[in-house]
């Protein structure tokens, strides 16, 4: 029931990453059967990100993780042994890292009983703080997800609806602009309906500081704008669309009625061939 309210909250992609995975290796090695409700959401679901804010680590992330947990955490619990409520694996009963949060989290399960029946354990590693949820995996992403849509509609935050993110390399370029003549709320309009079409992927405002997140999905680009941070488009496409991004970008702030200043990130931006009228000469940037 747990992954059938997943599911139908998140729908998961149509070709997900490493969502292949034989579980029977690591499973081998960590010397534990590992839930099957959770074996369930990486078939799924694969690789890759809840809102932005929960993932789960595929079997090498798995082994890794936990075959380093005990050493590096290990030292600092002798000190400060009131600090560690629980064991960590491979001691009995410890807790076994299963996914990671945004916030250097980590989301773990204590090892007690049959697989089917271990509880969520969500460490805040930074903070040294533990909360158990009496739940597997599947009831708890469901949870943090549902938890994540009441907190967006309480605080108006604008997104279309929870969504999954599929591991994938993508370039990351900053676009730096002027401000132009049309106020935020026009120039972010333009920006969408150049790249259409597109689903949110939240935003706030705070006085004149906005930050607009969403996807273009055809393409699968994924766009911040903002002046909170300086007044700037930042975009994520895979290597082969960089053409196409740098002249459809390039053009949405054209018609935005902004100039270019600059442009930094993981890829060089050719700023000469790109449209006529958007670039300040003065801070190309390449």
């Amino acid at each position: 029931m747990s992954l059938e309210k997943l599911t139908s909250l998140v729908p998961p992609p149509a070709h997900p990453v490493g969502a292949d995975a034989d579980w029977t290796q690591t499973e081998a090695v960590l010397g534990l059967s590992l839930p099957a409700d959770f074996k369930q959401v990486v078939r799924l679901y694969g690789a890759g990100q809840f809102c932005d804010e929960l993932s789960t680590c595929p079997p090498e992330r798995i082994i890794e993780y936990n075959q380093e947990l005990l050493t590096a955490w290990g030292p600092l619990r002798e000190e400060h042994s009131e600090e560690f409520p629980f064991p960590l694996y491979p001691e009995p009963g410890g807790l076994l890292v299963w996914g990671l949060d945004s916030l250097g989290g980590v989301l773990c399960w204590l090892t007690e009983g049959k697989p089917d029946e271990w509880e969520v354990v969500k460490w805040k590693q930074r903070d040294g703080e533990f909360h158990e949820w009496d739940c597997g995996a599947a009831e708890f992403l469901t949870a943090q997800i549902e938890l994540r849509v009441e907190e967006a509609e309480e605080e108006g935050e604008a997104f279309d609806a929870p969504w999954f993110t599929p591991d994938r390399d993508l370039v990351y370029v900053y676009v730096e602009l002027s401000e132009g003549p049309l106020p935020y709320a026009e120039r972010l309009g333009i920006l969408r309906e150049r790249l259409a079409p597109t689903a949110s992927r939240g935003s706030w405002t705070d006085d004149d500081a906005h930050q607009d997140h969403f996807v273009a999905t055809e393409s699968d680009w994924e766009v911040t704008y903002e002046t909170a941070y300086g007044h700037q488009i930042r975009v994520g496409y895979p290597l082969a669309d960089e053409e196409r991004a740098r002249t459809e970008i390039l053009a949405a702030v054209e018609a935005m009625g902004c100039r270019v200043l600059s442009t930094h990130g993981d890829s060089a931006w050719d700023l000469p061939s790109c449209p006529t009228g958007a670039l300040d000469p003065d801070r190309m940037s390449l």
